[in-house]
């Protein structure tokens, strides 16, 4: 099985690491922060930084030879739980809309900033 590296051009990682990463039918996402596509600046709207997330999440399924449907689970790291997760909903439906086949969701709590934070990472798997 190979592992091949996925770059996107909306987001590029400073470290020797890439965007995401496919071996064989799984794609996992390395950290991918809510920068604005292209930039190292995170809005200060929890909106934008939501936006900026799906932008880079569906660059890298692409990429990679996914779409949304091969997403399995994504897990947010969020300084506010209560106003991510309600934040969240409206773009996770919109990209999900079929209640019967939604990828597992987490909201892992990482305290600290002063303003509204969030970032992600997540898995996927093509079967074709």
């Amino acid at each position: 099985m190979t592992r091949t590296s996925i770059e996107i051009e909306s987001l590029t990682h400073q470290n020797p690491i890439p965007s995401a990463t496919r071996c064989g039918p799984l794609i996992e996402s390395s950290i991918i922060p809510a920068f604005d596509p292209g930039t190292r600046i995170v809005p200060d709207s929890l909106d934008a930084q939501i936006e900026n997330l799906f932008t880079h999440m569906g660059q890298m399924l692409e990429a990679g030879g996914a779409t949304w449907d091969d997403m399995v689970k994504v897990t947010f790291f969020v300084n506010d739980a209560t106003a991510s997760r309600e934040a969240l909903n409206g773009p996770w439906v919109e990209r999900f809309p079929d209640p019967a086949s939604r990828p597992s969701r987490h909201n892992l709590e990482v305290p600290g900033g002063d303003k509204p934070r969030i970032s992600c990472v997540f898995t996927a798997y093509v079967d074709r």
